[in-house]
């Protein structure tokens, strides 16, 4: 059944899409279900050009799929498109391991799919395997994380760079990195205003090929091979909610001309649905559009090893083609019974921009964790004192039972801070967002940020002013880290990175977004800080438990034991967190004020000790800088008079005002209870 076409030998191909290297050479294949005729265009992998277009002979055609092996084809020498009949669009193909064309960032790609064909030696890998509950996750993005002329490292904003730091995240304590997107994105798509690009990637165009710009596919791999060899999982935010085609006025790449009304969702019109607020909204729940996502995973999984993935806007993910979100979307269903996904973590970002918001009712399948914006929003509202939230707060410092009832406290991602919005020193040093430089007129990005200046908006020199933005970054990350449930931090907190008040600096390829690695040094003392809550945690497993605790589990507390105020006035949560063996007590005070608390009675055989004081952290033990004696306070306020003497540990303490401590039950031979 082989034939001649423009002087290549062709015979029948696998209907496996894509492009597979075969010993007689490469087969082709992609689907539509509505082109009539299709045709392959090798291209020169150099520059481009068309060097012959090849049509796919029908009686090669399988259903809906056209294929066809080029024999004694080299993917070296070529690289390739595919054309509908009748259309002058080159088409990349969805499936292409690897795309040409963009690998030198910020010039503007022209693509093309190519044949990667590189042997990756895996050696003894293995994933970690952490059970969701003991995860530390730290968000960053590839570029930005390593770009600044500070990192130091010999390929700045590519995975190779990225390498370089591994040291550093194992040092922190962090075991889960959560990378924005990687997938191959044009970071020049930015239309309007003022020259920007797209530093965080959320317009994908090759969902199957690594960012070229980061780094080549077998840096990929060798990556996430040092990571896991370091203990370290890694998590993808994958985008599947939309693409970079957009709505009509977007390029051609891909989806849209091999077949528009499968990939995406149309109103009755002809036009695109924009739940993503990008221009378009793909389909998933088509039984297609659900094959393709499901090939993509697996392949990252299966290529890539890597641990989980995050998805971009997932409620999109549970809508069906009329738009309306269904009650069992079967996308969701069969990654959470996928074999090849079984011990993948499943993250959801559980809204859309179409108004969708599922934080705690988002179709689990006993599977899927969820970033939990709700507990964000307390945390925050709480750190400003607002009416309600110390209630509010201690649901979600317990795992929020009143979302994940019968999920456990794995299900809730906990965090105070990620990529879209305020960094954690911006969150406490402006009131209002500051986007000017978006070109945009300072209206994108989030209004509602419930942050506080503490006196002064931006940078100031004030001593009062920047010791208090300091103790409430201090109580954010304290309060995060004991909280049940799978906290999260953003890359570059733990040291007081700034973007200078901007709350949506996804346009910002410069000193906004990129970490600054001087301030790691400057504040080494928080950096110490981080780590050490972060060991805390892992000492502690009743913070790590996978259940919501119960009334034997957690003990409320006000200014005497066992008495809360829960009105709406109140600034003051404090938390007994019990487990077999092990006890931590949380206080935590929002007024500006003082305010004693006398604490309960330790375990039996037990004493307080004082682990952190976020009103004096150089005075905790173990901390960097003069250490003090255990249990032992700076002079003014924080831990109080009410002590007992003679190593007999704390019997009652007086927090300041914006502060907080954290306690540990201790037996006379030093271990926990």
């Amino acid at each position: 059944m082989t034939r001649w076409l423009d002087g290549f030998r062709v015979g029948p191909g696998l209907p496996a899409l894509g492009a597979t290297v075969r010993d007689d050479g490469i087969s082709f294949a992609v689907r539509s279900g509505s082109a009539d005729r299709m045709w392959l265009a090798l291209l020169d992998p150099e520059r481009g050009d068309v060097l012959t277009e090849l049509p796919f002979p029908d009686e090669y055609r399988v259903g809906d799929v056209f294929t066809m092996t080029v024999l004694g084809l080299d993917p070296d020498l070529v690289h390739y498109a595919f054309r509908v009949d009748g259309t002058d669009d080159l088409l990349l193909d969805p499936y292409a391991k690897a795309l040409a064309g963009g690998e030198t960032w910020g010039a503007r790609p022209r693509y093309r799919s190519r044949v990667p064909r590189d042997s990756f030696d895996w050696g003894e890998d293995r994933p970690p395997g952490i059970p969701a509950e003991d995860l530390v996750v730290y968000e960053l993005n590839v570029r930005g994380f390593t770009r600044h002329p500070s990192s130091g490292v010999a390929e700045p904003g590519t995975v190779a760079g990225l390498r370089e730091k591994i040291p550093y995240l194992r040092e922190l304590g962090v075991n889960c990195v959560e990378l924005l997107p990687v997938f191959e994105f044009d970071e020049t798509d930015i239309a309007g205003g003022p020259p920007r690009l797209n530093t965080w990637g959320y317009h994908t165009v090759g969902f199957f090929a690594p960012k070229a710009s980061y780094g080549s596919p077998r840096e990929f791999k060798e990556l996430v091979r040092d990571l896991h060899a370091a203990g370290i999982e890694v998590v993808l935010d994958v985008v599947f909610n939309h693409t970079g085609e957009g709505d009509h006025r977007g390029p051609t790449q891909s989806f849209r001309g091999l077949d528009n009304g499968t990939y995406y969702l149309l109103t009755p019109d002809g036009d695109y649905y924009n739940f993503s607020g990008t221009g378009n909204t793909v389909n998933c729940n088509h039984p297609v559009v659900r094959e393709f996502i499901l090939d993509c995973l697996r392949h990252w999984v299966v290529e890539y090893h890597v641990d989980g993935f995050r998805f971009d806007l997932a409620s999109i993910l549970t809508r069906g083609e009329d738009g309306a979100p269904l009650a069992n979307p079967p996308l969701l269903e069969e990654m959470a019974h996928d074999p090849v996904l079984a011990d993948r973590k499943l993250i959801a970002e559980a809204w859309d921009a179409g108004g969708l918001y599922q934080v705690g009712s988002f179709p689990d399948y006993g599977r899927w964790l969820e970033w939990n914006g709700q507990y964000r929003d307390a945390l925050r509202r709480f750190l400003v004192a607002r009416p309600g939230s110390a209630g509010e707060l201690a649901t979600r410092l317990v795992g929020s039972p009143d979302l994940y009832a019968g999920r456990g406290t794995r299900a809730s991602v906990n965090f105070v801070t990620c990529h879209d919005g305020f960094t954690l020193a911006d969150l406490v040093s402006y009131n209002e967002k500051h986007n000017e430089a978006n070109g945009e007129g300072n209206r994108d990005g989030h209004d509602a940020n419930e942050s506080w200046n503490c006196g002064w908006e931006g940078p100031t020199d004030s001593p009062e002013v920047l010791a208090l933005r300091a103790r409430q970054v201090r109580n954010a990350l304290a309060l995060l880290l004991v909280s049940h449930g799978v906290p999260m931090l953003l890359a570059g907190d733990e040291f007081g990175r700034t973007q200078q008040g901007n709350n949506n600096a996804y346009c910002q390829d410069n000193d906004l977004t990129w970490v600054d690695w001087a301030l790691a040094g400057k504040n080494a003392g928080l950096v110490a800080f981080v780590r050490r809550l972060v060991e805390f945690r892992r000492r502690h497993p009743v913070l790590r438990r996978a259940s919501h605790p119960g009334e034997d589990g957690v003990r409320w507390h006000g200014v005497e034991p066992g008495m809360p105020d829960w009105s709406a006035e109140s600034r003051l949560l404090a938390a007994e967190l019990r487990g077999e063996g092990d006890t931590v007590f949380v206080a935590a005070n929002t007024d500006l004020a003082p305010v004693a608390v006398r604490l309960p009675d330790p375990p039996e055989g037990a004493r307080w000790h004082v682990f952190a004081d976020t009103a004096h952290p150089a005075d905790e033990p173990g901390a960097e800088g003069e250490p003090g004696a255990e249990g032992e306070s700076g002079p003014e306020g924080g831990l109080g008079p009410e002590r007992a003497s003679g190593g007999e540990g704390v019997t009652g303490l007086v927090l300041a005002g914006k502060s907080v401590v954290v306690l540990e039950a201790r037996t006379s031979e030093g271990g926990v209870r």
